[in-house]
């Protein structure tokens, strides 16, 4: 598939060549998106931000979300996912190795769930009609 067309079923002018989402480094054959990478994509995509405001900009986003996710509040966004915090309780498990049992604490955890639009993109087909949550 052309990167025209790619575009296309992303709906995206952002949307990388498949040749270039499937550069592979010496980790497996998979790229990692690093910060650093998002960073420069911030800075590349306004273009009238310095680096210092650029990274400001991407450094308050995250923080706002930390801070959201910290006061226990879900974090919506639209046509990416839900980022929610839950509360597991205390339990007995078993170590798989020798089955002895063992007490598990009580802890929070984060879960993400992916919106319709985002698994349709990553599936290589349109977004769901009516569906960007």
């Amino acid at each position: 598939m052309d990167a025209t067309r790619n575009k296309k079923i992303l709906g995206s002018p952002y949307a990388p060549p498949r040749a270039q989402a499937e550069q592979s480094d010496a980790g497996g054959g998979r790229k990692t998106v690093t910060r650093a990478d998002l960073l420069d994509a911030v800075y590349n995509a306004c273009p009238t931000l310095s680096r210092a405001q650029a990274r400001d900009l991407f450094e308050m986003t995250l923080e706002e979300i930390v801070g959201s996710l910290l006061r226990d509040e879900a974090v919506k966004l639209r046509s990416f996912g839900a980022f929610n915090v839950r509360a597991k309780r205390e339990r007995i498990g078993r170590n798989p190795r020798n089955g002895v049992e063992a007490t598990i604490d009580a802890r929070r955890v984060l879960t993400f769930k992916a919106s319709p639009t985002l698994t349709a993109r990553v599936n290589g087909l349109a977004a769901p009609d009516g569906e960007d949550e």
